[in-house]
């Protein structure tokens, strides 16, 4: 077995042994605004569930050469942002929100995706998703140069073609994951174990 000190390896040697092995990782889709009311669109995965008493989530947003990105900076100043699920219909289009783009320009401008309006916040939704969580931000933890977001999720909003007596479908919700590189993954084969009693 290889073993490897990080602080003998660059950033990117990390980063490539982290997203190479801790696969597959959800995507989140993040729709915030800005201060002066300028909508931001970006995918993340480093992305999952908190807490569900109360129902939280975080999201880990890293800086871009020691800047904080929009994502991060629009959601610590107006305190609200949106978390699409991304599925096997939508990824192309949330694909094209990670180009690099000045402040002042929207990622969804890049896209398709029409805009819904959420019920608890400001920050609209898109159409396009099949589960949108409406966030408030309820922490930061800043570690080193990234920002993990908690947001207590304050309305969840779920396709009924996926839904059925509390339950999602994942066979229909066709969710997408990250892998490394440019690479994502769709469901494999599932498979149930039982829980020791």
């Amino acid at each position: 077995m290889l073993s490897f000190d990080p602080k003998e390896q660059t950033e990117r040697e990390n980063y490539k042994l982290l997203i190479g092995s801790i696969v597959p990782r959800p995507i989140a889709f993040v729709i915030s605004r800005s201060a002066n009311g300028l909508l931001n669109a970006a995918p993340f995965s480093y992305f999952n569930v908190v807490s569900s008493d109360p129902p939280m989530i975080s999201i880990s947003v890293q800086s871009r050469a020691g800047t904080p990105k929009d994502t991060a900076q629009n959601a610590i100043e107006t305190g609200e942002f949106v978390v699409h699920v991304v599925d096997e219909s939508n990824v192309e289009q949330v694909n094209r929100t990670a180009a690099s783009l000045p402040p002042d320009e929207s990622e969804l401008d890049l896209t398709d995706f029409t805009l819904t309006e959420s019920e608890a916040i400001t920050v609209p939704g898109v159409n396009e998703a099949k589960v949108r969580f409406e966030c408030r931000l309820e922490q930061v933890v800043e570690l080193g140069g990234t920002r993990l977001l908690i947001g207590k999720v304050v309305r969840f909003h779920v396709d009924e073609s996926i839904y059925e007596n509390g339950r999602i479908h994942h066979e229909l919700l066709k969710p997408v994951s990250r892998l490394a590189g440019t690479n994502y993954a769709k469901l494999g084969e599932v498979f149930s174990i039982d829980r020791p009693k």
